[in-house]
């Protein structure tokens, strides 16, 4: 049985009449698209918190560190009332094995990144929603993204990578983990790592040669905070082609001169953004399938998520 894929999303992305005006915020990319991999626990902090739709609109004031929930017009201070739901939301969250979270752009509860925080009636887009920074305090390493960033296709693949990414820890962890396991799924990520983050693939490999003088729980507790902040770092054109081109120094002795010419061409030109990552990828794969390679096969760089969602089909 293969577990759920569960993230949370603000509900109004899920097309729920949850907002301030009594409407919703309906993305289908959300619903439709990753719908289809993804089970969504929803959640609207000022319906959860015990307010009603349509409700008066509120905002954040005050220091972007530590802001005040403000009603624009009557001015009722509802932060309290906020910071009570986040944390007893929080707790429920922590049952739902969550592998990522996509909020609300803007949202004074909700927001992520750059909340307009007024002060003397001056905006700044400096701070987060309530309870987006109090999901971010109690699982920092959760891929987390706004819906309004999905449009972006780097920051879209990023995002979905690292939820995939984390599901497979997560069931890695389910396994009965130990060092030798650990050392498997270390190099069956190898090729992934060193697509966003070389040095940190290379703290990883120090910590685990070193694992067995490391009591278990806590090598895999430091693991897990290189492997998830290593993915946050976005896989460049030129990290991306610098694996392109170590995977293609296993077939050294199987490729004609023609064959070769023809495979560092296309690398070439997907270096100069002429073509997909999908093109040499799909190259490459056929060789690996025809020289059957089977340590390329094992590794996760070759597929991180499903092919349907055509992640590395854009320019």
């Amino acid at each position: 049985m293969t577990v759920p894929i569960v993230i949370g999303v603000s509900a109004c992305l899920l097309g729920e009449h949850v907002r301030y005006d009594g409407g919703h915020k309906h993305d289908r990319y959300i619903t439709d698209t990753l719908g289809a991999y993804f089970t969504f626990v929803p959640v609207c902090p000022e319906v959860g918190c015990g307010l009603p739709t349509p409700r008066e609109a509120m905002r954040l004031e005050g220091d972007p560190a530590a802001p005040r929930l403000m009603t624009r017009q009557s001015r009722i201070d509802r932060t309290e009332q906020m910071l009570v739901y986040c944390e007893e939301k929080i707790r429920e969250l922590e049952g739902r094995d969550l592998c990522g979270f996509i909020f609300k752009k803007d949202s004074p509860s909700s927001g992520l990144f750059r909340v307009k925080v007024y002060n003397n009636g001056q905006a700044q887009k400096s701070g987060s929603g309530l309870f987006a920074a109090a999901v971010f305090r109690r699982f920092p390493l959760l891929p987390m993204e706004e819906e309004g960033r999905l449009n972006d296709s780097d920051l879209r693949e990023n995002f979905i990578e690292r939820v995939f990414s984390y599901r497979r820890w997560k069931d890695f962890l389910a396994e009965k983990p130990s060092i030798g396991r650990l050392v498997e799924f270390h190099t069956g990520n190898k090729l992934l790592m060193m697509a966003h983050s070389p040095q940190i693939y290379r703290e990883m490999g120090t910590l685990v040669a070193h694992g067995g003088e490391i009591k278990l729980a806590e090598l895999l507790q430091r693991y897990e905070g290189f492997f998830m902040k290593g993915l946050a770092l976005h896989a460049t054109v030129k990290k991306n082609t610098n694996v392109l081109q170590h995977i293609m120094g296993y077939f050294k002795q199987q490729l004609s001169d023609d064959e070769k010419a023809e495979l560092l061409e296309i690398i070439r030109q997907y270096h100069d953004r002429l073509l997909p990552l999908i093109v040499p990828m799909t190259l490459l794969r056929h060789y690996i399938n025809k020289y059957d390679q089977q340590y390329l096969k094992g590794q996760v760089y070759l597929a991180p998520h499903p092919a349907q969602l055509m992640l590395r089909n854009h320019v």
